[in-house]
């Protein structure tokens, strides 16, 4: 056996400092010219020139056909040397044998272009093998050829001599690479136990034919090149059962990939290793959140190298071609192009193949240089590589598959965001980076319009609003901020290094840069988002306080005009009282605590009471009187505005009922919600509350925000016109207030309109809002629509708008909103009863002056 190597040394585990390779040469070398000295001196033998010769070519012959077993950069030859060392020890002698094997392996290891070194080494253990022989042979009791004592002597003494020269090479191999390991040991002593016995079972077989008769050499010749032929056939075996063994192997290791691992690397390590490859590269195209991704293993913590990165290398592309059947092979040629692409990695051999991932692109897997300068990458290299790439797909798809389902752990399948739960991991992890100095702002915007649009226009139309609003977010955020999907129309966005001030300011600029109106479901909707902020360290450190916080503030956000709030401590309190407060709704409706008031309506002309406004109040056992603006817009949001309108619509249709057993024709005004409108079955609910308390529909007003009216979503429906068609009337309350044009009402079926207060308030002592009142009135009766004026209170008011033609006053100077028994008592003492109108049933009540 002989060590092919261009070094005697190896990368990989040393478990010493690497040894010169001539250092290792030398010392073999004097250890095989004292052995050669002692051995040999006593005898040593008869030289004769033919055999000499006959056995120098038997030595060259056999140690050209060897075995190859690789083990890192180091390679061992196993040869059928055994059968020229059996016929040399017999026919030459042990010092002429040495010489022979000395000249026939040197010559051998010169047309394999050994490094000088090597081929020190290598024939200096040849000589120590030989010498090991003859020192076993001599010590041996054998007498003559045809005695099977001299047979076991001889098969003893070429036993011994591979031992000794299997273990020199290997105590060359732990000076400089490490232990090869049980399975390598196998692999180095099974042709010690096979090869060797046979090899000396032919050479004296071979001999023994000779000394019957010299003819018996021509018999010999194909038994000779049998012996050589099983020999090749052996190792081509051998080989295939290692490549076979190679991709078993690979497939339990790729198996054994740990799930919190590092697979791609995992991959190309084992690749590498299993092919004794230089440097293994795997390229993976984008997947998910992950860049594309280069992975290089390579001796000396090669973690790069160009080439099989760059989507125009030459040996890349020839690899992913569609048409490309299994790994290319590409070795050093006279193309200048292959030259180049191999030049620019530093290999002399490159295998690549394509790799299937879960991204829809191939990947790219390329092996470069076989560490054994003996050994080259081979057909069946080639064909164990295909065998391993179904490994690795599979693996990189289980890889993928894995981040897969942790990416969908930690983002919302929707919009693609991170959810709630990354936000969190997001926050600590800023936050855990330190402790003292690290700040940030979280924002959390609400989607205001999201349920109206849901009941509306269904879940694929607010799911793309949605969509909208991600994107929104996305373009608009700071570039290192992190923007996060929430639960239902929540967004969050983490801001980090801000303080309170500057996570304020960048909460107004992010909610005034997002409203805008899109295009959703073949209509214009209006994106408008509602803020809270929270900010750390202020409001808490660490994730969930400032969560909380951010959802407190924005809590209080809902309820303010600006639409934007930031934490504090005091809306902690607010936020206990509205939870306390949406889970008391229904039964406060049920014990009578949510009331109604009623705020009489007059004919500007004649005084005639012509309606009553409805308003809703909560006297709260424990709170007091809860602001109605507070408890609506909670109902609004824990999805219990339709039964409170439900309650105060009954409340006013049964004060209605008893006007009307009075003989008296009073309206009742009831404003409806705008996500009311939204709600499928509202016109059955208002034609059902008609019927139960036998109110006819002329006597009944609901009363309509300005921005529900023009919303795309309700023009688009036919709420409005199902209503009317009811009877009833629509009025648009505290108009002028919002971005709607009377020009607009023409196509809606609505009755009249409500000039706001705030333009009521000032007409006294402003001619600006005088002006507003008086274009309001003209054109909405040029549109055919009656006015009521609110916040009547002073009669220069009263008067002016008379003057201006308005149809209908509301106010303090007429009356303050009543509950029902103080208005039965302001009824009698402020009123007159008229008879009923020409063609009318019911009499009429007036305010006496």
């Amino acid at each position: 056996m002989t060590l092919a190597s261009p070094e005697l040394r190896a990368p990989a585990r040393r478990i010493a400092a690497p040894v010169d390779p001539w250092v290792l040469a030398a010392a073999a070398g004097l250890l095989a010219l004292v052995l050669a000295v002692v051995v040999f001196a006593g005898d040593p033998g008869e030289f004769r020139l033919l055999p000499a010769l006959v056995v120098t070519v038997a030595f060259l012959v056999t140690e050209t056909v060897t075995l190859h077993v690789e083990f890192r950069r180091q390679t061992w030859l196993w040869s059928v040397s055994e059968l020229a060392l059996t016929i040399a020890l017999v026919v030459v002698g042990g010092l002429w044998a040495a010489l022979a094997r000395a000249v026939g392996l040197g010559l051998s290891l010169a047309l394999q272009r050994s490094t000088p070194a090597k081929a020190v080494f290598n024939v200096a253990v040849g000589v120590i093998e030989v010498a090991v022989a003859f020192a076993v042979l001599a010590a041996f009791p054998h007498g003559d050829l045809g005695s099977p004592v001299s047979w076991l002597a001889l098969m003893v003494a070429v036993l011994a001599a591979d031992v000794i020269g299997t273990l020199l090479v290997i105590a060359a191999i732990r000076l400089t690479g490490g232990n090869p390991g049980r399975a390598m040991w196998q692999e180095l002593l099974l042709p010690v136990a096979v090869v060797a016995p046979f090899a000396v079972s032919v050479a004296v077989v071979t001999l023994l034919l000779l000394s019957l008769n010299p003819w018996a050499s021509v018999l010999m010749v194909p038994a000779g090149l049998a012996v050589v032929l099983l020999f090749r056939r052996f190792a081509a075996t051998a080989r295939e059962e290692r490549s076979l063994q190679q991709v078993y192997a690979f497939a339990r290791r790729v198996e054994q990939i740990p799930s919190d691992q590092d697979g791609p690397r995992w991959i190309v390590e084992a690749v590498k290793e299993l092919l004794n490859a230089d440097k293994v590269a795997l390229w993976l195209p984008p997947y998910l959140d992950d860049e594309p991704r280069l992975v290089v293993a390579g001796d000396g913590g090669t973690t790069w190298y160009d080439g099989p990165g760059d989507p125009e290398d030459l040996i890349r592309r020839r690899a992913l071609e569609p048409g490309a059947s299994g790994p290319v092979l590409v070795a050093a040629s006279r193309l200048d192009a292959e030259s180049a692409a191999l030049a620019r990695r530093g290999a002399q051999e490159v295998l690549g193949a394509p790799v299937t991932t879960a991204a829809g692109e191939p990947g790219y897997l390329e092996v470069c240089d076989r560490r054994s300068d003996v050994v080259s990458f081979s057909e069946g290299d080639r064909s164990a590589l295909d065998s391993m790439l179904t490994h690795v797909n599979a693996a990189i798809r289980q890889q993928q598959l894995l981040t897969q389902i942790r990416y969908d752990a930690d983002h919302d399948r929707l919009t693609g965001l991170p959810n709630r739960q990354r936000l969190a991991a997001e926050i600590d992890q800023l936050l855990h980076a330190d402790p003292v100095g690290a700040r940030a702002g979280l924002v959390l915007a609400g989607l205001d319009n999201h349920t109206e649009i849901v009941d509306t226009l269904g879940h694929a139309a607010a799911d793309e609003l949605l969509l909208v609003t991600a994107g929104l977010l996305r373009e608009h955020a700071p570039a290192d901020a992190v923007v996060a999907r929430m639960e239902g129309p929540q967004f969050a966005v983490l801001l980090p290094g801000l303080s309170q001030v500057a996570a304020e300011r960048a909460a107004r600029r992010l909610r005034e840069a997002t409203s805008t109106r899109a295009r959703v479901a073949g209509l214009d909707l209006e994106v408008t988002l509602t803020v809270g902020v929270a900010a750390a360290p202020a409001h808490g450190t660490d994730s969930g306080t400032l969560m909380q916080r951010a959802d407190v503030a924005l809590l209080a956000a809902a309820s303010e005009s600006g639409g934007v709030a930031s934490y504090h401590q005091v809306l902690d309190q607010q936020s206990l009282r509205r939870l306390q407060l949406g889970t008391e709704l229904e039964q406060a409706m049920a014990d009578g605590q949510i009331s109604v008031v009623f705020q009489p309506i007059i004919d500007a002309r004649t005084s005639d009471i012509v309606s009553a406004e409805t308003l809703v109040r909560w006297a709260h056992p424990r709170f007091g009187a809860i602001p109605p603006d507070d408890f609506i817009h909670l109902a609004e949001q824990i999805g219990r505005i339709g039964p409170l309108t439900d309650h105060v619509l009954d409340l006013a249709l049964a004060r209605c009922r008893r006007w009307l057993d009075q003989d008296i024709a009073l309206s009742v005004a009831v404003n409806l919600s705008a996500r009311c409108l939204s709600e499928p079955d509202l016109v059955e609910r208002v034609q059902r509350a008609l019927r139960r308390h036998g109110v006819p529909g002329e006597l009944l007003i609901l009363e309509l925000t300005e921005g529900s009216v023009v919303d795309d979503s309700v023009r688009s429906s036919t709420v409005l016109a199902d209503l009317h068609a009811l009877g009833l009337r629509l009025s648009m309350d505290d108009f002028g207030t919002g971005y709607s044009s009377l020009s607009q009402l023409r196509q809606l079926p609505i009755d009249e309109v409500k000039i706001d207060k705030s333009f009521v308030l000032g007409m006294s002592t402003s001619q600006g809002e005088s002006f507003i009142a008086r274009s309001i009135i003209e054109l909405a009766h040029n549109l055919g629509l009656r006015v009521v004026a609110e916040g009547v209170e002073d009669e220069l008011t009263r008067k002016l708008l008379t003057e201006m033609g308005c149809d209908k006053l509301q106010g303090f100077l007429i009356s303050r909103p009543l509950p029902d028994d103080k208005l039965e008592k302001w009824l009698l003492a402020r009123t007159g009863v008229r008879s009923a109108a020409p063609g009318a049933q019911h009499r009429r009540l007036f305010v006496r002056v």
